[in-house]
Order: structure tokens, then C-alpha cells, then sequence
């Protein structure tokens, strides 16, 4: 699943693929938000992501859009 984290005052979001569920990064966020600090996350190939809870703009949590081949609409 894809997470992409908007930090205050920095130009680029922070984007990784994550193997958690959107109720497990959902939770993490809920959690951070309540008790302050830092927001946790991992990637899919181990790396992990900590986020002061203050510096926080946004996160999108979605599913990885599946890659496109030729000319086709949707």
C-alpha cells in the first residue's frame, strides 16, 4: 500500500510502500496524534520513517495504483 506523509514547511512529501493495512497505519497515525511525539512507520523493505507528530500536514494511505500499458481509457 502506498503512504505519502506532507511534512510543514518542506517542499516534498515523503512517499514509501508500506505491506501494513490502512487500519494499521490508520491506527499509528490515531495514536501518535493522541499521545504527541512521533509517528512510526515501516516500508516494505525494512526502512523506517519517524515524523514528529507536530511537523505532521497530511497523510494519504491508498492502494497502489497499478501500472498502465498502452493507449487505453478508464
Amino acid at each position: 500500500m502506498e503512504v505519502r506523509i506532507g511534512v510543514q514547511n518542506v517542499a516534498r512529501e515523503i512517499g514509501f510502500e508500506s505491506g501494513q493495512t490502512v487500519d494499521e497505519v490508520s491506527t499509528a497515525v490515531a495514536a501518535a496524534l493522541k499521545n504527541g511525539g512521533t509517528l512510526m512507520l515501516a516500508d516494505d523493505k525494512g526502512r523506517q520513517y519517524i515524523v514528529p507528530v507536530a511537523a505532521l500536514g497530511y497523510i494519504h494511505i491508498g492502494e497502489t495504483e497499478k501500472s498502465r500499458v498502452g493507449f487505453g481509457t478508464t
